[in-house]
This record gives C-alpha cells, sequence and structure tokens, in this order.
C-alpha cells in the first residue's frame, strides 16, 4: 500500500466511499467528536510509544500509522463535509509561515 495519491485524490476517495451511503457526511458537530475522539486514540498511542504511561495488558495494541490513518479520514470527512479542499488550504497556511513566520524559528546553516 505504498502508491503516492495526491491530496485531491484522497478526497475523492474518502468522498465515493461515504457517497455509497444514503445517511453521508455527519453534521459539522458530530464530525468535530469524532475528530477529537481519534485525536484521543492517536494521543494514547503516543503515549504509550513515547510517554511514561504504558498501556494496561487488557488494552488492544494499536500502531500509530493505524491512529494516524483513523484521525486522517475523519478529517477528510470534515474537510469534504464542509467542501474545503484540503491542498488549497494546506498552501495557504504554508504561504502564511513563509512569509508572517519565516524569521520565527532558527533555520539551519547551509552546507
Amino acid at each position: 500500500m505504498s502508491k503516492e495519491v495526491t491530496m485531491q485524490q484522497m478526497q475523492k476517495q474518502v468522498d465515493d466511499y461515504i457517497g455509497q451511503f444514503k445517511e453521508g457526511y455527519f453534521p459539522p458537530f458530530e464530525l468535530l467528536a469524532r475528530l477529537t475522539e481519534e485525536l484521543g486514540e492517536l494521543s494514547r498511542e503516543v503515549q504509550n510509544v513515547y510517554g511514561m504511561k504504558k498501556k494496561k495488558p487488557t488494552e488492544a495494541a494499536k500502531s500509530l500509522e493505524e491512529e494516524f490513518g483513523d484521525f486522517l479520514f475523519v478529517l477528510i470527512c470534515f474537510a469534504n463535509a464542509e467542501n474545503i479542499n484540503m491542498a488549497d488550504a494546506l498552501q495557504r497556511v504554508l504561504h502564511k509561515f513563509e512569509t508572517r513566520d519565516k524569521d520565527r524559528w532558527t533555520r539551519k546553516e547551509e552546507n
């Protein structure tokens, strides 16, 4: 599963999947709740891998990759439901960082 896909392709793939169902996308507050839930699960995995609080033997083992995937799926659902082009949104944010915040961080020395 290492096929490279664009953000636009990811959004279409999720939209095609959700489009199979009469219910369609959940309402915004439901999507936000689901996104928060997935972030919590991702946070739990990060804590288990890198933090001091390890999982109990009764807790299911999941990978960071799996939790990132779950989070990304719900994030794409939310963007699609709100007709947000995630690639455009990311480009706007990167432009902001490259202009407004260009001198905020210490740059690496060029070789």
